[in-house]
């Protein structure tokens, strides 16, 4: 197909042009006021020049159709693989595409469209516009989309060109049970209550035979569940309590029921971070000794810590007629603190305490018996512990791990790690830590902390000596006592590090790992199995510790219960790790002998199943606009037809496009309407008939 027009490319600028023509019309009233009979000729001479000046050509332009594109979306997100979605879009695909196909001068350019990244659910609107953006919008007929309408970002769907027709999967009679998490907390203390709100929400035609009640049952780290009657469509108010710091994964499960769409969204998880509210620390200081204010400022420092702490100023052998009633300005409540209300205190910690007969024997008993029932005790030893005054002859001794020999080593010593130590996770990995002395071999250029200058000497060790000091002596023995824990520091020149004597050491850190250790956190245990997930991705890292030489691969429960071994290999001394990726979203169980850890992966509540019913709802504004319509999949697959723009694009049985009759210029040719020379010689004429016009005039007059 060809056409033509009339292009211009002037000589002056077009005012200068426009400026020549206002001359010619004033030289033209003047001609006329005076009566010349060449008038006429003389303004088509001045015509014929400014047109020669604005040099106008004619432009032919060859053009061929260009087909028109439809934007063909299939939805293959997670929802879409409920019921007979799939069946239904794989057939709606097929045939959409072959009408398609049929139609002349029309192209298809296709979409799928998958999960989002990151739980972003589907991401249509984004799809749409990448794809129009993608092709001159001049072609653009319209869009077909195969999908349960989903749409989590359909605020960013375009302004199309021709219409939005969404071909809707999924059943009219679909409905589906769900669980939602509306408020939990990211912390929750040890032995107090935390609450959690949620909902059980019913979505679609709910059969009028499926009640109103459900069964939920709630469980923290796969142990004891508990299965409770809760109400459908009520905010519920769920208390929880948790029983051990470190991370608490709690699940809460609904009970299928017959007909719902889906079971996916009925379990949720949430992780919570087990804390402690304050720890309760009571420190008894046997005499004031340079370390002693190291201690309380340490622990002072903590406003996680609350401290009871009471020193002997004087000894019962110093006799100088003072009544032991007015030795202090209040009655110290030691009945209350160790009888009364012992068991409140978390860890007892005894700083060069000698029994010099201040604390009764049975005070002791009752020490041992809170130690055996879950309590904790931290000895840090001065020379008494090496007397007849020592804990260990009293009726603690049974639960020391360490027997004083009687001497104190009174010379300079480094503290070392032991070759167990450096498995141990309160010792393991301090900053600066010397190798252990059976294998120092050249100690000026080994890393090293502080030396210390006095040391109880220990014997028959049954916990375990995670580090040596002089001699190779035991310095930090640890060992679990009943259901308690007892630690023992054989020396109370610990506060050098923390005047940074002989360039000090991780005093604070040392002293933190070994109360939370007392305490019991996961973090700190010697055998221990846990994983650490990388954000946003469905891998983790598998970390088992272990005080052993090597550990045999761990067990992975998937969500279906099949079983995968993971083989470990040592990262560090004591620490096996082992990356794994999850083939998807849920619940796994890591678990080795008697150890076991819950883990969740990916989303706890997947965005693609938190509206599971099919429905054009979401991108009903992109469709109004566009022009477009919603036809349900289940009534029979449409018919595509070609409409004008501004007819309707949607019937009974039959869906529209809009052809564009965009077209492509194939050759362009210009030319001039007259050469120059022939513009110059027909004004010559113009103006030479003209004069010869008015001459006659003149001769006849």
């Amino acid at each position: 197909m060809s056409g033509m027009s009339v292009i211009f490319a002037p000589l002056l600028p077009w005012p200068a042009i426009w400026a020549a023509g206002g001359v010619a019309l004033v030289l033209l009233a003047l001609a006329l006021w005076r009566g010349l009979r060449g008038w006429a000729l003389r303004a088509l001479a001045a015509l014929v020049l400014l047109a020669a000046i604005a040099q106008p050509s004619l432009q032919r332009e060859q053009t061929a159709p260009l087909s028109d594109i439809v934007l063909l979306i299939d939805d293959r997100s997670a929802s879409q693989t409920l019921s007979d979605r799939a069946a239904q879009t794989d057939t709606a695909l097929a045939n959409v595409q072959a009408q398609l196909d049929a139609l002349p001068n029309v192209e298809t350019r296709r979409v799928t469209v998958k999960d989002g990244a990151e739980n972003a659910g589907t991401e249509l609107g984004a799809a749409l516009s990448e794809a129009l953006a993608s092709e001159p919008r001049a072609r653009v007929a319209g869009a077909v989309v195969i999908s349960d309408g989903q749409a989590h970002d359909a605020a960013l769907a375009p302004d199309l060109p021709g219409p939005l027709q969404l071909l809707l999967t999924g059943r009219a009679a679909d409905w589906d049970r769900r669980l939602v998490i509306q408020t939990a907390p990211a912390f929750g203390i040890i032995g107090e209550e935390s609450s959690i709100r949620l909902k059980v929400e019913d979505q679609g035609k709910v059969p009028a035979s499926i009640g109103t009640k459900a069964k939920l049952t709630i469980s923290i780290d796969g142990k004891n569940p508990k299965t409770y009657d809760v109400n459908v469509g009520r905010d519920l108010e769920l208390p929880l309590t948790l029983d051990h710091g470190g991370q608490n994964v709690v699940q809460f499960t609904l009970t299928p029921v017959e007909g719902e769409l889906t079971t996916r969204n009925n379990t949720a998880t949430v992780q919570i971070n087990g804390v402690r509210d304050r720890l309760r620390v009571l420190l008894v200081s046997g005499q004031p000794h340079a370390g002693e204010r190291t201690w309380r400022n340490l622990l002072k420092s903590d406003a996680g810590v609350d401290l009871v702490h009471f020193t002997i100023l004087r000894p019962p052998e110093k006799q100088d007629g003072v009544p032991v009633s007015e030795l202090s300005l209040i009655a110290f409540p030691t009945q209350e603190l160790f009888v009364d209300k012992i068991d409140e205190f978390d860890l007892i910690i005894f700083d060069r305490y000698g029994a010099r007969g201040i604390l009764p024997s049975s005070y002791f008993d009752n020490i041992r018996d809170y130690v055996e029932r879950g309590g904790a005790i931290l000895v840090a030893a001065g020379p008494e512990y090496a007397t007849v005054e020592s804990l260990y002859q009293t009726s603690l001794g049974s639960i020391m791990p360490a027997r004083p020999t009687g001497r104190v080593l009174s010379e300079s010593f480094l503290p070392r790690p032991t070759e167990l130590g450096l498995r141990h996770p309160v010792t393991a990995g301090l900053k600066g830590a010397p190798p252990p002395a059976d294998k120092a071999k050249d100690d000026a250029k080994a890393p090293h902390w502080g030396h210390w200058l006095r040391q109880v000497e220990l014997s028959d060790p049954k916990g375990e000596v995670v580090m040596s000091g002089a001699d190779g002596k035991p310095l930090l023995v640890l060992s679990r006592e009943g259901k308690g824990r007892v630690a023992l520091l054989a020396s109370d020149q610990a506060w050098l590090w923390d005047r940074g004597y002989d360039g000090g050491g991780p005093q604070l850190e040392l002293l933190r790992r070994i109360a939370h250790w007392e305490m019991k956190e996961p973090e700190l245990e010697e055998e221990a199995l846990y994983a650490e997930i990388d954000p946003g991705a469905l891998s983790m890292t598998i970390v088992r510790r272990s005080m052993k030489d090597d550990v045999p691969p761990a067990s992975v429960t998937l969500p279906d219960g099949t079983v995968q071994d993971v083989p470990l290999s040592q990262s560090a001394p004591g620490r096996f790790t082992a990356r794994w990726t999850a083939p998807g979203p849920g619940l796994y169980t890591l678990k080795d002998g008697d150890l076991a850890r819950v883990v969740a992966m990916g989303p706890a509540s997947p965005r693609e199943f938190e509206q599971t019913i099919a429905s054009g709802e979401p991108l009903a504004k992109a469709i109004a606009a566009s022009g477009g319509a919603v036809t349900r999949l289940e009534e029979g697959i449409p018919r595509i037809r070609e409409v004008a723009v501004g007819r309707a694009t949607s019937g009974r049985g039959w869906i529209g496009i809009t052809p564009r009759g965009a077209r492509a210029t194939t050759d362009i040719r210009v030319q001039p309407v007259l050469p120059a020379w022939a513009w110059l010689l027909l004004a010559a004429l113009l103006t030479l008939g003209a004069w010869m016009i008015e001459g006659r005039g003149r001769r006849m007059a």
